[in-house]
């Protein structure tokens, strides 16, 4: 499976979740945009994964962003990914206009935060955002035929 990046576009009402040891956190309604990488050996697997707990919401939270994709409030509208091998999630979320929730998402890097509040869609504009760090991104919208957009075969991790 192929490396690469994505970001995954929430549309939720006001909400407020306790996640992990950030404890609560409030969210406004509009949209929150999750930036994560895919680059260990699943690759963009792990996207197909997401997709499947928002929908199935079947598993404990591993992850930050699994709150949002277990919680019935959160909506998952659209991902938008790109393949590389190179570790852009980073340079993505600074280059996405938004307000950042701190601390969601980003222990591994010193950002501050992969989860960003945008009151109206954003997915345009980070589809655009990709192509600002040199990336050409593939969108996928709320019924879209995800399984063949991400390489259909390959075993979720």
């Amino acid at each position: 499976m192929e490396t690469g990046i994505y970001c995954l576009v929430f549309a939720n009402p006001p909400a407020v979740l306790v996640v992990g040891r950030l404890g609560p956190v409030a969210f406004r309604p509009g949209y929150h945009l999750y930036v994560g990488s895919a680059l260990g050996p699943g690759g963009l697997s792990r996207v197909r994964r997401h997709l499947r707990l928002s929908s199935e919401r079947d598993r404990a939270p591993r992850w930050h962003v699994d709150r949002l994709l277990l919680d019935p409030r959160f909506r998952l509208e659209a991902v938008v990914a790109a393949v590389t091998s190179e570790r852009l999630e980073c340079a993505l979320a600074g280059a996405i206009a938004g307000d950042r929730v701190p601390c969601f998402g980003a222990s591994d890097c010193r950002c501050g935060s992969h989860l960003l509040y945008r009151p109206r869609d954003p997915t345009a504009e980070v589809a655009a955002a990709f192509g600002t760090i040199g990336l050409a991104p593939t969108v996928i919208l709320a019924g879209d035929p995800v399984e063949r957009a991400l390489a259909p075969g390959v075993k979720d991790r």
